[in-house]
């Protein structure tokens, strides 16, 4: 067999998907940022009450991530093919999913949000504050699974370019309003937390309606019916869940465990949880650029696959193995640079910024190791269908060795946050050794569209 060439073909698919997607992903993260920024004029108490109420959403946005991570692995796949009808039953069966799980977070956090903050916080100041913002914000779960089916699985057809757009209108209204809401401006009461809960709500519900009304207009492979989303046999809602119900334990148990990490900071104070909410955002707006890669790489080598394309897939696979941590050293670079600018921005006490510099330093030391293991799990083994694997890798490194040395480093050992935040990331070294012997196996590549027909 001849050997396979990457050209220019493969960068120009990249960089048009890639750049839409993690220009998102850096509206999305800006968005959460600028929501700390604001509530942080407010004080500490606000800054963590708001942190770890975000620990439900953030628990919520994860599974709808494995819901529709898995059901743009399909899509990818289907697209090679051009197979609309195949689409939009896929598009059903994520929108039912991600409905059913926006219910059930919905009556939590609506119904027993003090319950829920005690889990993550012990101060009662944060646990007051928080509940009253996760009362409110839970009204936009509904509308945030729709949102979510829409955005990813259009990117999945090549359309990146439209959830980008509607994600930047998204964060100037929801910083508008939090900038009214929250500090009391035309006429408006000053709101605090709650300002910002309201705030965020209105956003949710103005980008859901422009997701809905573009589709629906420019008819798209995703403007379906209600029937033929609901077009599906149990065979296939069945072939589906085979493939997807590793996806959402994996995004679940994985929320699972960093919410562990969450309780562990938790119990060692305030102090501790805002430096890890303030680091957080840093690390998040960071990771924005290879959240698009890895989602590209997932599109992209979902494409060859599913045109029976194995050889480029897996030429694909190993130029983005490489690729990835390359970039995370220059990425991890200038996070250390730029880290005292933004953490200056900040209103808080000394000893927190000092251990915010620390956790983001480590942060971006780890860089390579996290993007190579980002791009291994979500962008290699789930374009194929490998998510068995990806499970039990994603999984068993937290469990095993990132949650016991959350709780031995903070409650037994009395160890800084800086510490115990360094070895909860050297699960990121084994993922890494065992996500290379799989890549090189090839015992990932699944052809999903053949498995459907």
């Amino acid at each position: 067999m001849k050997p396979i060439t990457i050209d220019k073909k493969f960068y120009k698919t990249l960089f048009s998907l890639a750049l839409p997607i993690a220009m998102q992903n850096f509206i999305s993260s800006s968005l959460n940022m600028v929501d700390t920024l604001m509530i942080g004029k407010l004080g500490e108490a606000p800054i963590a009450a708001v942190a770890q109420a975000n620990k439900i959403f953030f628990l919520f946005t994860l599974m709808l991530f494995g819901i529709n991570s898995g059901g743009s692995s399909f899509t990818a796949q289907f697209w090679s093919k051009k197979d609309v009808k195949g689409i939009r039953k896929i598009l059903g069966i994520c929108l039912l999913s991600g409905g059913i799980a926006a219910i059930v977070f919905s009556i939590g956090a609506i119904f027993f949000p003090n319950q829920l903050m005690y889990i993550f916080a012990k101060d009662a100041e944060v646990i007051r504050l928080g509940s009253d913002y996760l009362r409110i914000v839970a009204l936009s779960y509904l509308v945030t699974a729709v949102t979510f089916s829409y955005s990813i699985l259009l990117r999945s057809t090549g359309e990146a370019v439209i959830p980008m757009l509607i994600s930047m209108i998204s964060l100037g209204s929801n910083t508008l309003l939090n900038w009214i809401f929250i500090f009391g401006h035309f006429g408006f009461s000053p709101m605090g937390v709650k300002g910002a809960a309201i705030a965020t709500v209105i956003a949710r519900f103005i980008e859901v309606g422009l997701f809905i009304w573009i589709i629906y207009k420019k008819q798209s492979s995703l403007a379906a019916s209600l029937n033929e989303m609901l077009d599906i046999s149990f065979e296939f809602v069945k072939r589906f869940y085979k493939t997807t119900i590793f996806v959402i334990l994996n995004e679940f148990i994985w929320a699972l465990g960093t919410t562990m990490y969450s309780i562990a900071y938790g119990r060692m104070g305030k102090e501790a949880v805002v430096s890890i909410s303030i680091s957080s955002n840093v690390e998040q707006i960071a990771m924005v650029i290879f959240f698009g890669l890895s989602s590209a790489c997932a599109v992209m080598l979902g494409n060859e696959i599913g045109a029976e394309n194995e050889e480029r897939a897996f030429a694909y696979a190993k130029r983005f193995a490489v690729l990835g941590p390359v970039l995370g050293i220059f990425i991890g670079i200038s996070v250390i640079l730029v880290a005292p600018l933004i953490l200056s921005i900040f209103n808080v006490s000394n000893e927190v910024y000092m251990d915010a510099t620390r956790i983001i330093t480590i942060f971006a030391c780890f860089i390579p190791v996290k993007v190579f293991n980002l791009f291994t799990i979500v962008g290699i083994l789930r374009s194929g269908g490998d998510t068995t694997f990806g499970f039990i890798l994603d999984a068993g490194g937290v469990w095993l060795i990132g949650v016991p040395f959350a709780f031995i480093g903070g409650l037994f050992w009395k160890l800084p946050i800086y510490w115990v935040f360094a070895l909860v990331c050297t699960e990121e070294f084994v993922k890494a050794i065992f996500g290379i012997y799989r890549l090189f196996s090839k015992k990932w590549i699944h052809n999903l569209v053949n498995q459907m027909e």
